[in-house]
């Protein structure tokens, strides 16, 4: 099974987010967060996390991509309990029990977004509409058995 973890190629997450996530957290999409939120009202650093932030499980902070990794069982198990316990002290959840279902669906839904290679990465771009949220991830692909680092731009000085 495939999961998502956090990634920062540059230090962008430090500066437009108001919480980056680290490096190498399990992450969810996170839209839950943003379930009874009008974006609109959203300060500038909280809309870029809204329109697109993948959520770290560990920090709750967010992180513009995420990279497909290998879970193991344990792992899935590891990152569905962390989601209910996060259900729990955040969001008003009675109980890891009665998170445990909601956390369960969020991370298989994740999973079925990593049908990719490892160390594919994964964009989200988010937007409200009348029917809700509306996701769509992007992924991009490592160039494999190149030498070089992998790399989707690169900075050019002026």
């Amino acid at each position: 099974m495939k999961l998502p973890k956090t990634i920062q190629l540059d230090i962008s997450d430090t500066q437009v987010f108001d919480l980056a996530a680290a490096p190498g957290e399990w992450a969810v999409t996170g839209s839950f967060c943003f379930s009874d939120t009008d974006p609109e009202q959203l300060s500038r650093k909280q809309r870029f996390a809204f329109q697109s932030g993948w959520m770290g499980l560990e920090s709750g902070g967010y992180s513009t991509f995420v990279q497909v990794t290998t879970a193991t069982d344990d792992e899935f198990e590891g990152v569905v309990m962390a989601l209910a316990d996060m259900f729990v002290a955040d969001f008003g959840a009675p109980d890891r029990a009665a998170a445990m279902p909601m956390a369960r669906d969020e991370v298989r839904y994740v999973a079925d977004l990593c049908e990719f290679d490892d160390g594919t990465l994964l964009s989200l771009t988010r937007e409200q509409d009348t029917g809700g949220i509306r996701e769509v991830v992007r992924s991009v692909s490592p160039n494999t058995g190149a030498d070089q680092p992998f790399k989707i731009w690169e900075l050019v000085e002026e």
